[in-house]
C-alpha cells in the first residue's frame, strides 16, 4: 500500500486498504496513518475525511485517532486552504484529551497570513507549555517582515539565537525573505553570511532574495554589485533573479538601466515572465505614456500571458483622459476574468515556489 502511494498510484494504494477493511488483517494505526497520507498527496480529501469521521465514531471506530491522525487532517486541510475545518480539528484535539505538539501549532501558524493572528498562536504555545522549534520562529520571523515590523522581526530572530535554536537552511531563505521584503539590508546580509559560518551553502534562491533586500532598499548600486557577486560565485541568474534587478530600477524611474537588464535576461535566452512584463508596462507607462503601457500590456498577450487582475488595474490607473480609460476598459474586459490571479511581492513568490518543491517539512512533522 505503500509503495502504491510513494509510486502515486494512488487507487491501487486505496484497493488494497478496502481489502484489509473488508477481508483483513485489521487496519493499524500505523495502517491508518499511511493511508491518510496517502489520500492527502493524492488530492483524494473526501475520502480522507470519511475515514476520519469514521475513527471518530464511537460506534464504528476500530480505534482512537493518535495525534499523528489529528496531525494529518490538519495538514490535509491546509493544502486545501480550509482554515476553518483545520481549526476546528486543532479544537477537537482537546475535547478528546489528544496532546498538542509544536508540531501542531506550527501547522496553524502556517495558515495566517496576518502577524497579529500567527503572534497569537505563537504565544498560545508558549503559554501550553510548548518550546517553540526553528519552523515556529521561522514562521513568525516570516510574518512580521511580510507586515514590515522589522523591529519585531529581529527580536524573534534574536530571541530564536538566544534560545539556542540553529536555523536549518529552508529557515534561513524564509528570514532572508522576511528582511528582505522590508529592505533591512544589514540584518539580511549578518543572516547571509551566518548561513556560510552555519555550514549552509546559499542557493540561487538565499542570492535572490539577497539581492531583492538591496532592491527593495532602493540601493542599486549595491543590488549591482551583489548581482556581480551572484555570478561569480558561479550562479546562472534565472529570469526572477532579473526580474528583481528590473523592478529595482523601475522603482527609480532608470528606463534605460531597466531595459539593458532586460535585454541581457533575453540575450541569455531567458523569456520574461508575467511579473517582468507587468512591471516594464506600469514603469513605462509612469515615465512615457499611457500609449507606451498599452504596447507593454499587448505584449504580454504576444508571449503567452493573459494580463492578470494586476496588470489590468495598472492600466487602468494610468488612463489620463476619457479616451485612455474606455481604451483601458476595453482592452481589460476582453480578457477572460479567469485569468485574474492575486499577485503579491514576486520574490516572496519565488521562495514559496522554492518550498513547495520541498514541501515535506511539515509531512515529516507527521510521520
Amino acid at each position: 500500500m505503500e509503495a502504491y502511494g510513494r509510486g502515486g498510484r494512488y487507487n491501487n494504494a486505496e484497493a488494497i486498504f478496502r481489502r484489509m477493511q473488508s477481508s483483513g488483517p485489521e487496519p493499524s494505526a500505523l495502517t491508518y496513518q499511511i493511508i491518510l497520507k496517502i489520500f492527502v498527496e493524492g488530492h483524494k480529501f473526501k475520502e480522507a475525511e470519511e475515514i476520519f469521521e469514521t475513527l471518530l465514531s464511537e460506534e464504528k471506530s476500530p480505534l482512537k485517532p493518535d495525534q499523528k491522525i489529528f496531525h494529518m487532517m490538519i495538514y490535509m486541510y491546509k493544502k486545501a486552504g480550509s482554515y476553518e475545518k483545520a481549526r476546528k480539528v486543532f479544537a477537537l484535539m482537546t475535547e478528546r484529551g489528544v496532546p498538542q505538539s509544536t508540531v501542531t501549532y506550527n501547522s496553524l501558524m502556517s495558515f495566517e497570513t496576518n502577524y497579529k493572528e500567527v503572534s497569537k498562536i505563537y504565544d498560545q504555545m508558549q503559554r501550553a507549555g510548548l518550546q517553540p522549534d526553528v519552523v515556529s520562529y521561522a514562521l513568525l520571523i516570516n510574518a512580521y517582515g511580510k507586515a514590515r515590523r522589522e523591529d519585531e522581526a529581529l527580536a524573534v530572530f534574536e530571541e530564536m539565537l538566544d534560545a539556542g535554536v540553529r536555523p536549518t537552511h529552508k529557515a534561513y531563505n524564509i528570514m532572508l525573505d522576511a528582511f528582505a521584503i522590508s529592505g533591512m539590508v544589514e540584518q539580511a546580509r549578518i543572516l547571509f553570511k551566518s548561513m556560510k559560518r552555519d555550514r549552509f551553502t546559499p542557493d540561487l534562491c538565499s542570492y535572490t532574495t539577497m539581492l531583492s533586500a538591496y532592491v527593495n532598499a532602493s540601493d542599486m548600486e549595491g543590488a549591482e554589485n551583489f548581482f556581480r557577486r551572484l555570478k561569480q560565485d558561479g550562479f546562472e541568474p534565472n529570469v526572477v533573479t532579473y526580474g528583481a534587478l528590473i523592478k529595482g530600477y523601475a522603482k527609480i524611474n532608470n528606463l534605460e538601466k531597466m531595459m539593458d537588464i532586460y535585454e541581457e535576461m533575453q540575450s541569455r535566452g531567458l523569456k520574461a515572465n508575467q511579473t517582468v512584463l507587468t512591471t516594464i508596462m506600469d514603469a513605462y507607462g509612469k515615465n512615457g505614456g499611457f500609449g507606451d503601457a498599452v504596447v507593454w500590456y499587448k505584449e504580454m498577450e504576444s508571449c503567452g500571458f493573459p494580463p492578470d487582475q494586476k496588470a489590468k488595474n495598472i492600466l487602468l490607473s494610468l488612463a489620463k483622459t476619457a479616451e485612455e480609460l474606455e481604451q483601458a476598459k476595453q482592452l481589460a474586459g476582453n480578457l477572460d476574468q479567469s485569468s485574474n490571479e492575486k499577485t503579491g511581492n514576486r520574490v516572496s513568490m519565488f521562495v514559496g515556489e522554492y518550498y513547495d518543491d520541498d514541501d515535506n517539512d511539515d509531512e515529516d512533522g507527521y510521520e
